[in-house]
């Protein structure tokens, strides 16, 4: 594979990293030091709950993929990224300038879609 694509993805899964990281940051420091506040209205109470899970979803999907982040750096480390888990061939350049997270080669990816729909 060419040091270049491999460079472009590592920047930008790191760059992903950071972003992601520094989000759960402050999703922490927001959610810790909000007070306990005294809502009179139980619709404001209610309000203030529904976005902290609604936040603490988002978080996780953070954390999946930050997981998957630091997978596709470890395969571009061992030389592995690029080269499909399912049939072991080669994935396209453009697709991994797209989604260097991806360990899937468009074939395989749209058969596994196609099987979760089943």
């Amino acid at each position: 594979m060419d040091n270049g694509v491999l460079e472009t993805c590592r920047e930008k899964l790191q760059r992903q990293l950071d972003e992601l990281m520094a989000g759960a940051e402050r999703t922490v420091v927001d959610m810790t030091t909000v007070g306990e506040e005294n809502f009179p209205d139980p619709t404001d109470r209610a309000l203030l709950e529904s976005n902290r899970n609604f936040t603490l979803r988002l978080r996780d999907r953070d954390r999946k993929l930050v997981a998957k982040i630091k997978e596709a750096m470890k395969r571009i480390d061992n030389g592995t990224f690029g080269v499909c888990e399912g049939c072991g061939g080669e994935i396209e350049e453009k697709r991994l300038i797209a989604r260097p997270v991806t360990s899937l080669c468009i074939d395989c990816k749209t058969v596994a879609e196609e099987e979760e729909v089943k």
